[in-house]
């Protein structure tokens, strides 16, 4: 991840993505600062087997879609445009075509990436739970750890665990090693 200091809002931001240098990479707008993703392999594995397992559920249940790097962006909120690495939206809640969706999902998976302190997860958590969010996954590859984050509640879990969301997605649980297959 690698940031870029000046403070923006998100209309600057706006055009500094429709810049031709900026058209095949990956940003994010975070309390006004410009923070480039730079995703590892694994790190898209991982986000792979969350987005494969939650359209398979959806695919059995309509009730929303999954989508990778999709971007949200908190209804009046002029200095955050978040790319969550999965993000699950129920209801038939607009599909933009372009650009960010105003609203933010109701899931979040975010993915732990090298440059990721434990810490840094934490505050993503909590600023989509702050912002409406219901669910957070975060996913610390290294540790092979699972943090489920509620409102309410926070749950560590490691392999040998299920990921029970049937508290959003009625029914859904599945074994935390299933999510490090092939890493």
């Amino acid at each position: 991840m690698v940031a870029y200091e000046r403070v923006i809002t998100t209309e600057q931001f706006e055009r500094f993505l429709a810049q031709s240098e900026n058209t095949d990479r990956l940003f994010e707008l975070i309390y006004g600062a410009i923070v480039e993703k730079m995703p590892t392999r694994e790190h898209g594995i991982i986000a792979g087997r969350f987005v494969q397992k939650f359209n398979n559920y959806l695919d059995d249940h309509p009730i929303g879609n999954a989508a990778v790097e999709a971007r949200h962006r908190p209804p009046q909120d002029t200095s955050n445009d978040r790319l969550p690495d999965v993000s699950v939206v129920l209801g038939d809640k607009p599909i933009p075509q372009e650009g960010v969706a105003d609203y933010l999902p109701d899931l979040v998976v975010e993915v732990q990436s090298p440059r990721d302190s434990w810490r840094d997860m934490i505050e993503k958590g909590f600023f989509y739970l702050d912002h409406g969010t219901q669910i957070v996954v975060l996913v610390f590859p290294g540790a092979r750890q699972i943090e489920k984050l509620t409102r309410d509640n926070r749950q560590v879990l490691r392999e040998g665990d299920a990921l029970d969301l049937s508290d959003l997605l009625p029914g859904f649980s599945t074994d935390v090693k299933e999510f490090f297959k092939g890493v």
